[in-house]
């Protein structure tokens, strides 16, 4: 690797290709870069902006350096957000894919702990004695018997862990944060995205339309990183793009306190399990049938109208079926 060459390309300007920043990451990994050039390199291409390409590229280097994770299902989905919009909502994304399935479809959940709020997708899984695994077996067996796996990225992604003291030692945010929602080690076919604003939402697209799967980007006029329901919000997919009001879907407006996670663990633990259990507040509940609801479309690749999806994902919470797949799933991993 031309480690000068490539900082010559980025003090000229100049974008780099797919392959260069794939082989930059592999690079880093095996120790080719010092930590100072490292600083360097993240903060040129922070400061220029990240392009579809240079992401891709160290979107492959990440997945080529990690363990990949084969799971034996033909179609199956990811929900996930950007993270970084500050809100602390609760585990609208995690609640989600256990309603989607417990409604009948199979979900591969990439996540970590919290950076920015309370409680992220591994707090809230690990705190019901959760233990993650990189056993694809073991993986496969939850996947077959309750219809979604969890995989905690800290196990898969080996690349990150080259860049992370260097990430906290930078007083800004870093195009790796733009990584996580693109680098599930099963490579789901299917995604729903959080966006906190427009600007990510366009970068996306872009990418998804490159990789060539099913996808809906989703961003909340009022900056928060999934469906809130407490303003309009806006949804790209494969086959439109639209800006809906709570109202299209039968909901009323949220307020923001209700979509707030709480102040520790606990109590955001308290709110997931009071949606599964059909005794959270009415705008919780809205909340993840929204987000539910847009990730069963991309399942059903648009074939379905949001209200039937929303439908199915009501279904799932009232009859109980989101919170047996829920059980299940701690059960085989605990």
């Amino acid at each position: 690797m031309n480690v000068n060459g490539i900082f010559n390309q980025l003090l000229n300007h100049e974008e780099l290709t797919r392959e260069q920043t794939k082989e930059i990451l592999i690079g880093i990994t095996k120790s080719e870069l010092n930590d100072a050039e490292i600083s360097a390199l993240l903060t040129a291409i922070q400061m220029r902006g990240i392009t579809v390409d240079e992401l891709l590229g160290f979107r492959d280097g990440i997945l080529e350096t990690g363990l990949s994770v084969p799971l034996a299902a033909d179609r199956y989905i990811d929900v996930v957000g950007t993270g970084g919009d500050r809100k602390n909502t609760f585990n609208i994304s995690t609640t989600s894919c256990f309603v989607i399935a417990g409604a009948g479809y199979k979900v591969a959940k990439h996540g970590n702990y919290a950076a920015t709020s309370v409680s992220g997708a591994s707090n809230v899984i690990a705190n019901h004695g959760v233990k993650f695994t990189d056993d694809i077996d073991k993986l496969n067996r939850c996947l077959d018997e309750c219809g979604i796996v969890y995989l905690h990225a800290q196990l898969f992604a080996k690349a990150m862990k080259f860049v992370g003291p260097i990430r906290k030692a930078l007083p800004f945010p870093t195009f790796f944060n733009l990584l996580g929602p693109i680098i599930n080690p099963s490579k789901p076919q299917c995604q729903l995205l959080g966006t906190a604003t427009l600007d990510q939402m366009r970068l996306y697209n872009q990418v998804y339309q490159r990789l060539g799967i099913d996808y809906g980007i989703v961003n909340s006029v009022d900056g928060y990183d999934e469906i809130s329901l407490t303003d309009d919000f806006k949804v790209t997919t494969n086959n439109y793009e639209k800006v809906f009001k709570p109202s299209d879907l039968g909901f009323d407006y949220a307020k923001p306190e209700e979509v707030v996670g709480g102040a520790t663990e606990d109590e955001a633990k308290q709110i997931f399990d009071n949606v599964l259990a059909n005794k959270a507040l009415p705008a919780q509940k809205n909340i993840v049938l929204a987000n539910a609801a847009f990730g069963i479309q991309v399942l059903e690749k648009g074939q379905k109208d949001v209200s039937e999806c929303i439908d199915i994902a009501r279904e799932s919470i009232d009859s109980g079926r989101a919170l047996a797949t829920f059980k299940k799933f701690v059960e085989l991993n605990s």
